[in-house]
């Protein structure tokens, strides 16, 4: 390759935001309009734990039965598991997703310009859900905004 990278094309990740109502006839009613109050809302976690101009680091977590808001990720971003569960993700898609997290568990995901994905996820399992979200805010999309009372704050002594 003569000294060049082989650069791998990376698919994107991006959702649609349905317009279509039926797509979201198996979703209760708040579902849908807290969704609709929540396309800019960027805390894809429950409390962010470190900043830099390039990225976020954030812990999510969930005890059993509980839903984190809808929030849109609009970066490059990953996020890995710390214990395993069972999770329900409503996509702004309509879809409504099931699935099995185990510890360790990491996935990362891939938005370009104008392309993101809005979703909640909701700890079906009995146990409680932790995850540390990784988000790399220096991508083609501006950065949300995010109030402070999600930043961590050092305990006084």
């Amino acid at each position: 390759m003569d000294g060049q990278i082989d650069k791998v094309t990376r698919k994107s990740d991006h959702i649609e935001t349905s317009q279509n109502l039926d797509d979201f006839k198996n979703w209760p009613v708040e579902l849908i309009e807290e969704m609709k109050q929540s396309h800019n809302n960027g805390c894809v976690g429950s409390i962010l734990v470190s900043e830099t101009p390039q990225l976020r680091v954030w812990h999510l977590r969930l005890p059993a039965g509980y839903r984190c808001p809808f929030h849109r990720h609009v970066n490059p971003y990953f996020w890995s598991s710390h214990n395993d569960g069972r999770a329900r993700n409503y996509f702004s898609s309509g879809e409504i997703k099931e699935v099995n997290h185990f510890a360790g568990e990491t996935r990362h995901f891939h938005y370009g310009g104008d392309e993101y994905m809005l979703h909640s996820v909701e700890n079906i399992g009995d146990t409680e859900l932790l995850f540390t979200t990784v988000e790399f805010i220096d991508g083609e999309n501006e950065p949300l905004e995010i109030p402070d009372g999600y930043r961590l704050k050092e305990p006084t002594i």
